[in-house]
């Protein structure tokens, strides 16, 4: 960010002060959403600290004061002590309020702008004072404007003391607005440094940070807004991100590919073949097989156990087909399937494979490998599927014809590793990266916020979702709706389908189905089906276009 700062001054010539402004009213924008559009009256607490980020919120007071708001700005050190357009913007707030007086003597009349007292805090004894009396003050707002992202280290002393402020009063519902990142998180790590700000709200320039979207960090940012504040988007592009933010709009595009057409019909929109269930684990199947129906796919079949087949059709949508495979004595899939399995796959599109389908028997484990290795499909790879190839074996890899999509909890992702050692994805990213690269696979790390690791390095960040999927059967549901799009992108795009994107976009409707879900009932009462259930909901608000169906005039 840094560099594209520099460069968005040298080769466009816009002057830094000038982002750093742009910065300023993105913040001042959203402080004035939270408090209902009108700041008059409104008491805005400010802490800055020494650098660029200390000057971004010495421009949001200013505004704020400009718009009304009563605003205490504590500068954690000497304005003297500050550099560049931090100390101008510093600066700005000690002459304010002379300006203000000078203005309201020549109008013979006070003006409508607020008030702007500035804070210079260089010791821990001034600390003290300033808690005994303007941070004894009720604020409406605070804005965290301490560190940017340039911190690499937990933070002390006075800052600390800052930040701790900050929480408390978090804890008290006065909304904190933090500029960039929160203070106290390293903007390149997932993982916690320190003490760090709780934020309601994240104002992040140009672009998002690693700290900003993954999580535990991510955690802190509360409501994230990007601020586009004046460096021209071929500068991000330049920049090569190998992390990426998904968004609705990936979905929507995605949609509009694979839309419904007036001449399009089962076959048109893909047969999805899902390979699931054994001996008291049917739910798993039917709830798989009922999200790919759901998700749009043209013609689902769950192929399942002989023994339980009966039990598997009964607890599937009618629309869903079954078919029965060979068995082993504890009622899970044989190896005697693959024969019959190879000649049913011919007519599937895409082939899922997993969902409580038992790891316990050699002959299990034996059939997953072969439908993997001779797949004549792309395979979506979940549950027992994946433990059935732990640890992944080093000759089986992924390919641009026939992709293989994993879809592992962190526990699923250990096993995969070969390892009990949880630190091996204390960097989840850098985990999910290295694995889909080595075995040239799509690997989607399941968590409160899943990643999308591609074969060519790129990761990407799935925003949607909530603490409600983390419910009985919402993995075999999100397999369901990967499933059902792949199916529907090679049925319609054939040739021209691509995974990745298609996995993107059925992992973040799937999760903007569970957020509808949970706008609606809540997270605690949201189950799996409720997900599946607001499918269709989701389809009609990212293309609303696209489901409407065209009526004949009459």
């Amino acid at each position: 960010m840094r560099e594209i700062d520099r460069l968005t001054t040298e080769r466009y010539a816009v002057p830094s002060l000038t982002l750093m402004e742009n910065a300023a009213i993105a913040t001042a924008r959203v402080v004035t959403e939270l408090l209902s559009g009108d700041m008059s009256g409104k008491s805005i607490l400010v802490f800055c600290g020494r650098g660029n980020n200390g000057g971004d919120g010495a421009a949001t007071a200013r505004l704020l004061a400009n718009a009304g708001a009563h605003v205490d700005v504590v500068l954690i050190g000497m304005i003297e002590d500050t550099k560049g357009d931090a100390r101008i913007n510093l600066a700005r707030l000690r002459a304010w309020n002379d300006e203000r007086a000078e203005r309201e003597a020549k109008e013979n009349a006070p003006l409508e702008a607020g008030l702007l007292s500035l804070f210079e805090c260089e010791s821990d004894a001034g600390w003290e004072q300033l808690r005994a009396s303007v941070l004894t003050a009720p604020h409406d707002a605070a804005i965290d404007a301490i560190f940017g992202t340039g911190l690499t280290r937990p933070a002390e002393g006075r800052h600390l003391e800052a930040i701790r402020y900050l929480n408390q009063i978090h804890s008290t519902s006065v909304p904190v607005i933090a500029v960039d990142i929160p203070s106290g998180l390293d903007s390149d790590s997932e993982n916690a440094i320190g003490e760090a700000i709780q934020a309601d709200a994240t104002v992040t320039m140009t672009a998002p940070k690693r700290a900003n979207v993954v999580p535990p960090a991510a955690h802190h940012n509360g409501n994230l807004v990007v601020a586009e504040i004046g460096s021209p988007r071929e500068l991000i592009d330049e920049a090569k991100s190998q992390l990426f933010l998904t968004d609705r709009e990936d979905a929507r595009r995605w949609l509009i590919q694979t839309r419904y057409t007036p001449e399009s019909y089962k076959n048109t929109h893909g047969h999805a073949l899902i390979v699931a269930g054994s001996r008291g684990f049917t739910g798993a199947a039917a709830l798989c097989g009922n999200a790919a129906m759901k998700s749009g796919a043209g013609l689902v079949t769950v192929a399942t156990p002989a023994s339980v087949q009966p039990l598997v059709a009964t607890q599937a949508m009618p629309e869903v087909m079954t078919t029965a495979l060979a068995e082993t004595d504890r009622g899970a899939v044989s190896d005697e399937a693959i024969n019959y399995f190879r000649k049913f796959a011919e007519r599937a599109n895409v082939i899922a494979i997993g969902p409580g389908l038992s790891s316990e028997d050699d002959r299990t484990r034996s059939f997953v490998r072969g439908v993997v290795e001779e797949r004549p499909t792309a395979v979506v790879i979940d549950a027992d599927g994946l433990n059935c190839l732990s640890p992944w074996p080093s000759d089986l890899r992924g390919s641009a014809e026939h992709p293989i999509v994993l879809t592992p909890h962190p526990g699923e992702m250990l096993r995969l590793l070969g390892t009990k050692d949880k630190t091996a994805l204390d960097d989840r990213v850098a985990a999910a990266r290295a694995f889909a690269t080595a075995h040239k696979v799509i690997l989607v790390l399941k968590g409160s916020r899943a990643l999308i690791a591609a074969p060519d390095g790129r990761v990407f960040v799935n925003p949607t979702g909530n603490a409600g999927l983390g419910t009985a059967g919402a993995g075999d549901t999100l397999t369901g709706v990967i499933t059902g799009f792949l199916a529907q992108a090679y049925g319609t795009l054939k040739a021209n389908a691509d995974a990745l994107q298609t996995v993107i976009a059925a992992a973040c409707t799937s999760g903007f189905a569970g957020d509808l879900a949970a706008n609606e009932i809540g997270m605690r009462a949201m189950t799996a089906s409720d997900i599946r259930n607001h499918l269709g909901e989701a389809f009609r608000l990212l293309d609303p276009a696209g489901e409407i169906p065209i009526v004949a005039p009459r």
